[in-house]
């Protein structure tokens, strides 16, 4: 019609989901509803977050007739899960809670069930990764629903010239930001990656990846096992990491790791940034942390950064995810009230507020969620957080899948596939040695 203006795919899609969630699921005030609600959330890194969940929550409860109070709890020195642990055994405390990557495990016999929540939620947005899933949904029940704060993937972060003039890989163009060749995408294999690493560290411009028993380690190491189909422990509490596969994983690691720094082994989870921005790196798995830091401290490296896949390998490809969801405690007064508010939260309209305060920086675990403005369009370069959002043929998993979740924790936090990869690359152990190693501290997590 002359006169109006063009309504684009991304505003058709956001302006009708946003009205559709106002239509099918209004808030429907009950004796429950008047009252109060505490949360306790994660103070986030990125600026600019935090005042924008205290708002969303604060305008629901204004709209709802419940007074919302929203506590911002540091993650240095673990003080939000010492928070948690305190809360869950005095039975006081915050009504909402955020669970983190462990969380809903952990604290799983103190949270109230979500099934209801989650049912309204995936008929809303549809279904949550797998992943996700695997995360929040413990011992025959949800424990825990998605928000879009604080959640991560880990992605490469590559230098467009490095890849381009040293290994002769057009990063953008195998992984643009729209429609891919998949033709393009299977040559980015493990077997490509060792190759490229070889010639970026001749040039000085090493491959960069924490080899150690931290989060970042575990981050990208989890993912490359899983390519080999190396597993560590099975869903029937098996121990199965004496395999062909865990040796072909660790022979790989003989070999790329002579193309890292030596002082991967010494790495902490915010060396990622450091290497990237001093110039060096050519690439490392994180999220967009180190392009975002150079936005503020380098401009002139950020237009160089790509987002993109992992590699794949024999038994495909994959990507470690962070789910993040919060928790209603078993002793809150308010859990009508509370179920409503994640319902809120969850919804098309609210994560896009989220992501776009982050920057981008937060994991998108439902595929509706995918086609953002600030997914779509962040830059310089111009779309360089497309492929944050996984999507072609990589799979989102957790460190220790597919072994049950409490078994995976032990996994993650005693930095097994770190200790182990270490044993073999830096103290040169016989690979029968140290899978044997990893043997028996993998027993002891089955006995504990």
């Amino acid at each position: 019609m002359a006169g109006l203006p063009a309504l684009s795919r991304r505003r058709f899609l956001g302006t009708g989901s946003a009205a559709a969630v106002a239509m099918a699921a209004p808030y429907v005030k009950t004796a429950h509803s008047a009252g109060r609600l505490e949360l306790g959330v994660q103070d986030h890194w990125v600026p600019g977050v935090n005042p924008v969940v205290e708002r969303i929550c604060t305008e629901w409860g204004l709209q709802n007739n419940v007074d919302v109070k929203v506590d911002f709890i540091t993650s240095v020195g673990n003080k939000l899960a010492l928070t948690a642990q305190a809360e869950a055994r005095a039975g006081t405390g915050h009504d909402i809670f955020q669970m983190g990557l462990w969380g809903p495990s952990i604290q799983r016999t103190k949270l109230e069930p979500l099934d209801d929540v989650i049912a309204d939620v995936e008929a809303d947005v549809g279904p949550m990764d797998p992943a996700a899933k695997y995360c929040f949904f413990i011992d025959g029940a949800w424990r825990s629903s998605p928000v879009a704060v604080m959640g991560q993937t880990h992605a490469f972060n590559s230098r467009i010239d490095h890849f381009r003039d040293v290994a002769g890989i057009d990063l953008p163009d195998i992984f643009p930001a729209g429609p891919r060749d998949p033709a393009k995408v299977a040559t980015w294999t493990y077997d490509t990656l060792l190759s490229a690493a070889q010639k970026l560290h001749v040039a000085g411009y090493g491959f960069g990846a924490a080899l150690s028993p931290t989060a970042d380690g575990t981050f990208w190491l989890a993912p490359l096992f899983a390519a080999f189909g190396a597993v560590l422990v099975d869903a029937d509490r098996q121990i199965t990491v004496n395999s062909d596969e865990t040796r072909a994983v660790l022979e790989y690691m003989k070999e790329l790791s002579q193309f890292m720094s030596d002082t991967v082994y010494a790495w902490d989870d915010a060396s990622n940034n450091r290497w990237m921005l001093s110039g060096r790196g050519s690439a490392v798995v994180n999220p967009p942390s180190p392009w975002a830091v150079a936005k503020r401290d380098a401009p002139e490296l950020a237009p160089l950064i790509w987002h993109h896949d992992l590699p794949v390998g024999p038994r495909g490809r994959f990507r470690h995810l962070i789910p993040n969801g919060w928790g209603i405690w078993h002793f809150s007064s308010n859990k009508e009230a509370a179920k409503d508010l994640l319902r809120h939260m969850a919804t098309r309209e609210v994560a896009e507020q989220l992501v776009t305060a982050s920057k981008g920086y937060e994991a998108i675990i439902f595929d509706s969620f995918r086609d953002f403005g600030v997914v779509e369009e962040a830059g310089p370069p111009a779309g360089t957080l497309y492929n944050y959002a996984p999507r072609g043929d990589e799979q989102l998993i957790l460190c220790g899948t597919p072994a049950p979740n409490d078994v995976a924790a032990q996994i993650f936090t005693q930095g097994v596939f770190g200790n182990l990869v270490a044993r073999v690359t830096a103290h040169n152990e016989a690979l029968d040695d140290a899978i044997a190693w990893a043997e028996n501290e993998l027993e002891g997590f089955l006995r504990g």
